[in-house]
């Protein structure tokens, strides 16, 4: 190696190698890496590294990152490295990164745009490199960054690189298929390239394609049929060759896309058993590569439409892999049998002591999978052997997920072929005892359903010896100690329920049992439950035949002690006993019928038991029912008068034509300001209407208006009189249905919405020394003997068809129109604000407004028609100067906030800084002093009339 290691990489990095193979414990070689880590950050951070050094550090990294330790101190290094001109530094990067970072690593960022540029280089290495970190590090959200890259190095010169953009796309369909979906024909294309590595590597997408959506491949068929032809016949190149097999992988997987493809398909099996017959003859055995590839086409040939030639030839592969001593071959072979009896089933009985071999192999793998096959071979003949064996192999596995597996086979093997009631009954109970509460609680109901319903057979003798067999069996069983909780649980409720139907056992004898139970288990809540339900059951059928009840000692004390458990559930267990025995016979009957637990339910729905009481309550006065269907469409049918009302009521009041701008009955003494000193109008609040969508807002439309106009602004001022309130300024309500404006009308579209041969292959001939004991052949012969079709009985053992049906009532649905909800402006005419009241909102009513006593006061308020606007938008838009407000303290010079209270008036100094162009700022609330000298504006204006005196409104204002 020299002093400089071999592969290029120092003696220093060799001897850590060294140092950690020859480590003797685990604290030993973490001790090492650790010293490493600290090593290699003292290094990696000095400056001016040199590139092989850090090209060195890197590959240390990734050694120390391999057993288990953090490196992430390391990886931007790495991503910097792919940055690096140099074709070497730069795969170094590459492979590192990939190894490093994960798709959602905050790292990807930065080799993003590294990529793209490394996708358009003139060197094919860097864009192999490059479409490696692709297919590890792109995530869904950067695939669109590289995906049109990729797609045009489908056309590239180099097969390598043709290669690699199949297997990106491939992992973009795997990541996000809605991304590629549109780039899927690319694939289809891909499948005729020159260079066989490309159709290799396009296989492996049209495989998930095709197991998606077969139907839209089936005109391939021909196509695979011929590459795979070629394949067979070697007229690829022999680099494709493994163990002188040629392409086996391409082999292989061509033969899954025919199974996809021919399967229940005719006419497209038709055109593959010509090449799949000729791999059968052709492939060799000698090695693990051909034998895979033999197994495929048994896979193969169970998938497609069947064809007699074809499995023979399946049958003849089998045969070897049975008889071969290799366990993995074995397995294959037991696997192969399985898959190949669903389409012949008469196949297992050639190989049937090569099962009954493997059934008893130490290899628990293989007798595992021989199981599977037995439970695919089970029928009426042979149910008790192949349910006795798998039950002997459940108890002796300590494997509780297996044994559950086991046990529900046993179960479902049971109940479709058992011949008798009694092995039935006994096959049960060697469940629930050696599987314990392992066995899924669904079977236990099942049992307990199939008890009480029998066979489904019209011969009512048949079931009353299955339960008497299930009630005998289970009292021999109830005296085992540590029985499992769910095969408790079904012999009180067997026993509740048939332990007196025959009357071979008396009720004390069936009750002292029962209490037996229930204290023997004491901390099990649900036995003691199921205990005391079935005691219940037994007294009530006593007392309604008549006899007398005798209750035991144990049962009154198990009794009394329940009446004050903690548990709710068996407190009213308890009293229910208690309240059945105090019943008569007829009460108890109607309460308590025998054998009815599974007689159907009837539920009337209509509850006619009740019309007498409805009627009683109509005839007193009470409304009538009126069901949620009509409710509903009544509701309806309510909202649509409603809306059509108010739309034509709102179509009367609309008016198309311009606002007229007020004008004022005199001219204006005050001088004209400028807009810099204005304060913004804020509208005027109307009440409401019915529908929160149309409301109107008085505000002034001013844009083009004289600005010496003399206007009050009474928003947010305060009420002296009446109720403590202030005015509010409307606000715009939005709307989140989309708005459309049609001639000055803002209308809501609101939408509603309205809701897929046998070959004789005799076992005996591979060893003829060999004599076989007659245990075996008598096992085999109970194992395969007998017919070979399938005769199942029902899956549920022909359970009793039930009474009562469901119905599904649909329920009407009313299609509802569009309704078109229109936000209206209107035009009102606004009577002048009262002064004794400010800030009180104006009622809209059908009659006239009074007239305003001050109606007369000329300068301060003219007789307008104030227009509204819903949008506020407009206001904002159109701001004239306002110069009058009320309660105003003036402020420095700045601008006008659009949030300031309304509550506003001109002091002497607003005038004076109005006319020195300076800009107010309105203050939130009154003072005292302004309430004072607002109280003795108002009593002065009620005293003296602006008519009579012009020049009020400047001696008021100083």
């Amino acid at each position: 190696m020299g002093s400089q290691g071999g592969f290029g990489q120092s003696k220093e990095f060799l001897d850590l190698v060294k140092s950690i193979g020859e480590a003797r414990s685990k604290a030993e070689e973490d001790r090492i890496v650790l010293h490493e880590i600290e090593t290699l950050k003292r290094r990696i951070s000095e400056p001016d590294t040199p590139k092989r050094k850090m090209k060195e550090y890197i590959i240390r990294l990734v050694y120390v990152e391999m057993l288990g330790h953090d490196a992430s101190f390391g990886y931007i290094h790495a991503v910097k490295m792919t940055h690096d001109d140099s074709l070497s530094l730069k795969r170094t990067g590459y492979l590192a990164v990939t190894l490093f970072l994960n798709e959602d690593h905050d790292l990807i960022i930065l080799i993003v745009n590294t990529i793209q540029k490394d996708l358009k280089s003139d060197n094919y290495l860097v864009v192999c490199a490059a479409l490696n970190a692709v297919c590890r590090l792109i995530n869904e959200e950067t695939i669109p960054a590289v995906l049109p890259q990729v797609v045009e190095l489908l056309g590239h010169s180099k097969e390598a690189v043709r290669k690699k953009a199949i297997m990106a796309l491939h992992r973009f369909y795997q990541k996000s298929p809605s991304s590629v979906q549109h780039l899927v024909s690319n694939f289809r294309k891909r499948l005729c390239d020159n260079d066989p590595g490309v159709m290799g590597a396009t296989l492996c997408p049209l495989f998930d394609l095709i197991t998606i959506d077969v139907n839209s491949y089936k005109d391939l068929v021909i196509s695979f049929v011929s590459i795979l032809k070629q394949v067979a016949e070697r007229r690829l190149p022999k680099s494709y060759d493994y163990h002188q097999m040629p392409a086996p992988f391409i082999q292989i997987r061509l033969l899954k896309i025919m199974a996809l493809l021919g399967s229940g398909d005719k006419q497209a099996s038709e055109n593959m058993y010509t090449v799949v017959g000729d791999i059968f003859r052709k492939c060799d055995s000698s090695s693990n590569i051909g034998n895979a590839i033999l197994y495929e086409c048994i896979c193969c040939v169970s998938s497609i439409y069947p064809n007699p030639k074809l499995i023979e030839s399946a049958a003849d592969v089998i045969a070897r892999f049975l008889k071969s001593d290799s366990h993995n071959l074995k397995y294959m072979g037991i696997d192969a049998l399985g898959r190949l009896i669903k389409t012949s089933p008469e196949i297992a009985e050639q190989h049937q002591l090569a099962v009954i071999d493997c059934l008893e192999d130490p290899d628990d793998t293989l007798k595992r999978k021989t199981f599977e096959l037995l439970y695919k071979m089970t029928k009426s003949t042979n149910v008790e052997v192949i349910v006795d064996r798998m039950i002997d192999y459940m108890i002796s596995i300590n494997d509780n997920h297996y044994k559950t597996e086991i046990a529900s086979r046993c179960v479902e093997l049971a109940e479709q072929f058992a011949p008798s009631n009694h092995w039935f009954i006994q096959t049960m109970n060697k469940v629930f005892e050696h599987a314990g509460d392992l066995v899924n609680i669904k079977v236990a109901h099942n049992l307990m359903r199939l008890i009480a319903e029998g066979f489904g057979e019209d011969d009512d003798n048949a079931d009353s010896q299955l339960r008497s067999s299930a009630v005998e069996s289970y009292l021999r069983i109830i005296g085992e100690p540590k029985l499992p909780s769910v095969f408790l649980q079904v012999i009180c409720w067997v026993l509740g329920e048939y332990g007196t139907a025959d009357g071979k056992f008396s009720a004390s004898y069936i009750t002292g049992k029962l209490c037996d139970v229930a204290e023997a288990y004491s901390n099990d809540e649900t036995v003691k439950a199921y205990a005391v339900t079935s005691l219940m059951k037994i007294y009530a059928f006593e007392i309604a035949a008549g006899r007398k009840v005798d209750m035991l000692p144990e049962c009154q004390s198990l009794i009394e002690e329940l009446s004050a458990s903690h548990s709710t559930d068996l407190q009213q267990r308890a009293y229910e006993l208690q309240a059945v025995i105090g019943l008569d016979a007829r009460a108890v009957e109607i309460i308590m019928p025998s054998d009815a637990s599974c007689e159907d339910i009837e539920i009337d729905k209509n509850l006619s038991f009740l019309n007498g009481y409805v009627q009683h309550a109509i005839e007193k006065g009470a409304l009538p029912y009126i069901s949620e269907n009509e409710r509903s469409g009544m509701l309806n049918i309510s909202n649509f008068r409603n809306q059509d009302q108010h739309e034509a009521s709102s179509m009367h009041s609309l008016r198309f034509e311009a606002y007229e701008l007020p004008k004022p009955s005199m001219p204006s003494s005050i001088p004209p300001v400028s807009l810099a000193s204005t304060t913004e109008l804020v509208p005027v609040p109307e009440p409401s209407y019915l529908r929160e969508t149309q409301k109107v807002a008085s505000s002034s439309s001013v844009s083009n208006a004289d600005p010496s106009e003399l206007r009050l602004r009474l928003d947010g001022v305060q009420k002296k009189w009446g109720r403590p309130t202030y005015s509010s300024s409307e606000t715009s309500t939005s709307s989140s249905t989309s708005q459309k404006t049609v001639n000055g009308v803002s209308k809501a579209d609101a939408t509603g919405t309205v809701n897929s041969k046998a070959h004789d292959n005799s076992y005996n001939s591979r060893k003829p020394q060999v004599e076989i004991s007659p245990e075996k052949q008598k096992l085999a012969a109970s194992l395969f003997g007998g017919s070979s079709k399938t005769d199942k009985r029902g899956s549920t053992v022909g359970h009793k068809a039930g009474k009562a049906s469901s119905h599904a009532v649909e329920k009407p649905q009313t299609t509802k129109a569009p309704v078109k909800s229109t936000a209206v402006e209107k035009i009102v005419v606004q009577p002048p604000p009262d002064l004794l009241d400010l800030g009180e909102p104006t009622v809209v009513s059908s009659c006239p407004p009074s007239v305003d006593p001050f109606k007369q006061l000329e300068g301060l308020i003219e007789p307008t028609q104030v227009t509204t606007s819903v949008n506020h938008g407009v206001v904002g838009a159109n701001k004239s100067p306002d110069l009058i407000g009320l309660y105003v303290e003036t402020a420095g010079s700045g601008p006008s906030t659009d949030d300031a209270n309304p509550l506003s008036g001109l002091t002497n100094s607003a005038i004076k800084n109005a006319h020195e162009g300076t800009t107010t700022q309105l203050s939130k609330g009154p003072n005292t002093k302004h309430s004072l000298e607002k109280d003795a504006l108002v009593r002065q204006m009620g005293v003296t009339p602006t008519s009579h005196n012009p020049n009020l409104f400047k001696d008021l204002l100083g």
